[in-house]
């Protein structure tokens, strides 16, 4: 028969848990239900006052700003004010007027130079081409310019182009034919010297510096009239706009200037509307915007305290998180949490209302060490810490009589000390009557806390403090009480194995303790043992020891049914065993482990010990007895036939905590070790590593978290255990030990 994998198939029925219990989907669901409850439990308190007022009407009383806002319209004004005050941007683009000007010389001189043509054809070229050398050369120009300037820019600097272009009087082209080609070199230098002076000034306007033209070329050295007037007329027609308006540009300077610009506040406490004041569209505006009006009463404070209370959800799930809690992957455990917080701040809203003025600091009698103690108990310390941390603000926020602050220090510093010093009194609990001095630690914390509070200010009296105190010790012991009626129904209920209930099941009068001690006494003094040794080495890797102490105790409970069968138990009697075939030997042993299952869950031992009573043999083989059915076929020569090994393999589950496989292989250590004859330290190790590596290479261990270096801490932890505490046990043929060593080889434990 082909053995399944121990690691877990889908098809085990043990690993097949419940999948709300640990679904993503349904934790998210927790933890928006806990952020629910926080939100229905202070919102009556964060919800601000509102006016029923109108547009337009008369303010019957004065209204303040509840917090800082900004004063949009004011702000927007002074954006405006400041945007409309920017100068427009100009941009200076070279148009290259000396470049323009050597193309129309160069026509110049290559048409003058031509003797072929007339005169006529000459002013017509002139005519001709003057203009479209103009306008060819500023679109390659412009063209150039398109990956490094705007487009919106380009298309001004056109129309500027446009607007602004010279015409060439007639009379000068008639002038041009007459201009001998040796003078052009001159007029050209002229020309560019008078053009490159005048374009170095920035203008958005060319006919300034066109005025000032002839007076320059007056002044040149140029020989004759017809020379200087063409100079002249040239420089003219080249000169162009250079600084054009960049209207996107200009844009951008308002919106950078209007975002610079710092926003207006209205300040907490400043008045917005006057008593007496007529509401204008402004004023309305703000007050719709603080939230301060009936028709918008629920938008502002409900999402103020929607997304306070999805914040403290956050806070503790971003903490159970990174410090890989157990409640994490137990959906249970959360749903417990979201109750014990509920149950909390019902009792801190009871106090809340029945708070009168003439009862000062009443609100000290609220239950705010209740939650606390709960999760230190029932789910640990480290979450009890940030459990009293968030009490403490939702306690500052339920019990604050004073509607102008959200928060009320005083309260909120008392219920954190009375939280914390309620913890560490519940440290290590082993009797119920730690409940009730943790509920009155809880009470001197309080009480010294809120006096300390009290006293500080000047104006305090005795009768004050003298409330505080009585207030104080009332809640610490309403708390108390809570707590202790409140623990069995949270146990019962959420499968909670409290270290209070663990050392109730732990003691030996328990019925079936009684029952193992008088009917199995060998089985108890191994169970004993087993508990030793389990205990230790959970504590080693952080484990729950007294869980496996108390486990280790209950683990072999299904013995007493057939205690004949099992070699501890057979003082002066013979070996049972020896008569009957393995098969049934096989059956027998194995049956104890369903069958204390069942004693268990008969006697309502909570599951966490039946699971270590059911998982503590894994499916390990039982090989004493499958070695014997093979020698038994080899005997009787029945070669053909064989023995599946899978046949003498225990059910399982293979363990699925760290404390079940730690009771597993203290179960089969403590077995092995008190069979050998005078064992050294050396053989204790020896059997001690080799049943770990045995279970390891068998895949006992891989369903549940235990980590190689944890496997290192167990080992070296029980053998310091068992150095000292030798009994004397059988030992067994070689090939036979097997992790529960000589234990399962003659009885087949």
């Amino acid at each position: 028969m082909e053995r399944k994998p121990a690691a877990g198939g889908p098809n085990r029925p043990w690993t097949r848990l419940s999948a709300w219990k640990t679904s993503r989907a349904v934790r998210m669901l927790v933890f928006v239900l806990l952020a629910s409850v926080f939100y229905l439990s202070v919102s009556p308190k964060l919800v601000k006052e509102t006016y029923d007022i109108q547009e337009g009407s008369i303010s019957e009383q004065e209204i303040r700003a509840p917090r800082m806002i900004e004063n949009e319209a004011a702000t927007l004004r002074a954006r405006a004010e400041v945007a409309e005050n920017v100068q427009p941007v100009y941009t200076v683009i070279p148009l290259r007027n000396d470049e323009l000007l050597e193309l129309l010389f160069d026509k110049l001189e290559q048409v003058n130079a031509d003797t072929q043509l007339t005169s006529d054809e000459k002013i017509t070229i002139y005519k001709n081409e003057f203009p479209m050398i103009y306008r060819e050369f500023m679109t390659s120009l412009l063209k150039s310019y398109e990956g490094s300037h705007r487009p919106g820019l380009l298309e001004e600097v056109r129309r500027q182009l446009a607007e602004h272009e010279y015409r060439i009087p007639e009379e000068t082209y008639y002038k041009l034919p007459r201009i001998p080609v040796s003078a052009i070199s001159d007029m050209e230098a002229t020309a560019k010297a008078i053009a490159s002076r005048l374009m170095s000034d920035r203008m958005t306007d060319p006919e300034l510096a066109r005025v000032k033209v002839p007076e320059l070329v007056n002044a040149s050295q140029l020989a004759t009239n017809n020379e200087r007037e063409v100079v002249q007329e040239l420089v003219r027609f080249v000169l162009t706009p250079n600084r054009f308006y960049d209207e996107e540009a200009t844009k951008e300077a308002k919106v950078r200037a209007s975002e610079q610009t710092n926003p207006i506040y209205i300040m907490e406490g400043d008045v917005i509307v006057a008593a007496g004041e007529r509401i204008t569209a402004e004023k309305y505006a703000i007050l719709e915007q603080l939230g301060l009006l009936k028709t918008n009463a629920s938008l502002w404070p409900q999402a103020g305290t929607a997304a306070i209370s999805l914040l403290f959800a956050f806070i503790l799930y971003l903490y159970i998180r990174q410090n890989d809690l157990p409640v994490a992957s137990n959906n249970i455990h959360l749903v417990m949490l979201v109750l014990i917080f509920a149950l909390t701040t019902v009792g801190m809203w009871i106090v809340s209302l029945a708070q009168a003025a003439r009862y000062p600091h009443a609100g000290l009698l609220a239950p705010v060490a209740m939650g606390s103690i709960l999760i230190a108990i029932l789910l640990g310390q480290r979450l009890a810490y940030l459990f009293a941390v968030l009490t403490g603000v939702a306690a500052s926020i339920i019990l604050n009589a004073n509607r102008d602050v959200p928060f009320d220090f005083f309260y909120g510093f008392v219920a954190l000390v009375a939280c914390f010093v309620s913890i560490f009194a519940i440290h290590r609990a082993s009797q119920r009557s730690a409940l009730l001095r943790a509920g009155l630690l809880a009470a001197v914390g309080a009480a010294v806390s809120a006096v300390s509070l009290i006293v500080i200010g000047d104006d305090f009296t005795l009768r004050e403090v003298l409330f505080a105190l009585a207030f104080s010790a009332a809640g610490g012991l309403f708390t108390a009480v809570l707590v202790i009626g409140l623990l069995p129904f949270f146990e019962g209920a959420f499968g909670i194995l409290s270290p209070l209930k663990l050392v109730e099941l732990s003691n030996p009068n328990h019925p079936l303790l009684r029952k193992l001690l008088t009917e199995t006494p060998g089985t108890y003094h191994h169970s004993v043992m087993v508990g030793n040794l389990s205990e230790a080495a959970a504590e080693a890797i952080g484990a729950n020891g007294l869980l496996c102490r108390v486990g280790s105790f209950y683990h072999d409970i299904g013995k007493t049914k057939r205690p004949a069968y099992f070699i501890e138990n057979q003082n002066n009697i013979e070996n049972p065993h020896d008569q009957i075939d393995p098969s049934l030997s096989k059956s027998i042993i194995i049956a104890h482990v369903r069958d204390g299952v069942e004693m268990l869950a008969a006697h309502k031992i909570p599951k966490q010990i039946r699971d270590i009573a059911e998982q503590h043999h894994g499916t390990t083989v039982l090989k004493y007895f499958y070695h014997k059915a093979l020698k038994q076929l080899e005997e009787a020569g029945e070669t053909e036939k064989t023995v599946s090994e899978e046949e003498y393999r225990y059910p399982g589950p293979v363990a699925q905590t760290r404390e079940a496989a730690i009771v597993g292989i203290a179960d089969s250590v403590e077995a092995a070790v008190r069979s050998l004859k005078n064992p050294t330290p050396e053989q204790i190790e020896a059997v001690i590593r080799k049943i770990i590596k045995e279970r390891l290479d068998d895949g006992q261990f891989n369903e549940c978290d235990l980590t190689m270096k944890e496997l290192e801490l167990i080992a070296q932890s029980m053998k310091e255990t068992l150095l000292g505490v030798f009994h004397s046990r059988i030992e067994y043929p070689e090939g036979a030990a097997a992790p529960r060593g000589a234990k399962s080889a003659r009885s087949g434990a």
